[in-house]
């Protein structure tokens, strides 16, 4: 238990650094909630008239849990950029010389990165609400964010793992090179069964669409449906899915920090 305690507080204590660096630097984070603030209005409003939303439903209704979705995906960069950052200017290792917990930069960097992730999140749902978005029900709603919430957790392991490895920050834009591709070879957007044959199964079986299609489904929201098992389990799929990724990246992650030195 004292082990425990000590890896709690020396976690809590990298986190309060991150969140030191919001207040010394707001306009980071106020930035971090504009921009998926800015896509979505320019989405609605540019692109809602040309897109064609199941049953005839309100655009805005179809596009929120969408990008909920990519914002959580677009938050592995910024984990990556973050750790990269760290190790490039020799901080990570300054931790590591220290006489504290070996989990405390890791786990200390993942409870930030949600924590600010929880924060854009709710500015994306107060956006939703004030241009006609809503849930169907609260207890739906509870449930959607917190598999949205899952999704980042499993993400930020991936950049936390991809960090470490180049600990470069510029890497981090072959990393934001492919998040748009991935995020959009989903069902985000557009329905997979518009896409070729052999794209639509790799969107469909997208985590990034599992948790969207979760996503509609319990905030009452108009989806595309799919015959695949992973579209027709998605509520399951969208657990399992960053269950899966969680389990491999972390076990990368720390063996990676572990061997920083070698």
């Amino acid at each position: 238990m004292t082990s425990l305690r000590w890896a709690l507080a020396d976690g809590w204590s990298v986190t309060r650094r991150d969140l030191i660096h919001w207040r010394n630097q707001p306009m980071t984070a106020v930035f971090g909630i504009a921009f998926p603030i800015m896509i979505t209005l320019v989405f609605g409003y540019l692109f809602g008239g040309a897109v064609r939303v199941p049953d005839g439903a309100d655009y805005f209704a179809f596009l929120m849990p969408g990008m909920y979705g990519m914002t959580m995906l677009f938050g592995l960069s910024a984990t990556m950029t973050a750790v990269a950052t760290d190790a490039a200017r020799g901080v990570t290792d300054r931790f590591r010389s220290l006489p504290m917990a070996s989990s405390a930069v890791l786990t200390g960097r993942a409870v930030a990165d949600l924590l600010h992730s929880a924060l854009v999140l709710a500015g994306l749902l107060a956006c939703g609400l004030a241009v006609g978005w809503r849930p169907a029900t609260a207890g739906g709603a509870l449930g959607a964010v917190g598999l949205l919430l899952l999704l980042r957790f499993s993400l930020l392991w991936a950049g936390v793992y991809l960090g470490l490895l180049t600990r470069e920050p510029g890497a981090t834009v072959a990393v934001q090179a492919l998040e748009f591709p991935v995020g959009f070879l989903s069902n985000a957007f557009v329905a997979p069964g518009t896409m070729p044959g052999w794209l639509g199964t790799i969107a469909e079986w997208n985590p990034l669409s599992s948790t969207v299609a979760a996503a509609r489904q319990l905030f009452g929201n108009p989806g595309w449906g799919g015959g695949s098992w992973a579209a027709q389990h998605a509520v399951l799929m969208a657990v399992l899915w960053p269950l899966a990724i969680t389990a491999v990246f972390f076990t990368l992650s720390v063996r990676r920090y572990r061997r920083l030195d070698r």
